[in-house]
């Protein structure tokens, strides 16, 4: 990845680190499910592509993802700028840094207790 895309994927982690409480659920396959859903409706949408909302988690997503979507293309205009092939790989490279900081890489000892 190159310094300019690492630099916007860490520009949309701090937005969603300051501004989202989604991505705190207490266990790591909640947490792996809620970023997959909402950084991939979240990608779709900025990509205007269809968002399946089949189910009610789905749906959850979704609007979580309209409001990212949203607040993404107000507050980083160079959003508007991209192709819809680059949008793609950085919301990847987002929802790999994301997955990492709050999930392989937290040291929160209660996301993996299987009691909990």
């Amino acid at each position: 990845m190159d310094d300019s895309r690492k630099d916007k994927v860490e520009q949309l982690v701090d937005y969603i680190m300051k501004w989202c409480l989604w991505q705190f659920h207490s266990r790591a396959w909640d947490r792996e499910k809620q970023n997959e859903g909402v950084l991939t409706k979240t990608m779709q949408l900025l990509c205007e592509e269809p968002v399946d909302c089949a189910t009610p988690a789905d749906k959850c997503y979704w609007v979580d993802a309209m409001v990212l979507a949203k607040d993404f293309k107000e507050t980083y205009p160079w959003l508007g700028a991209m192709d819809k092939k680059d949008i793609k790989l950085l919301m990847q490279d987002l929802k790999d840094r994301i997955d990492y900081l709050t999930i392989t890489g937290s040291l929160n000892k209660e996301l993996t207790d299987q009691r909990y």
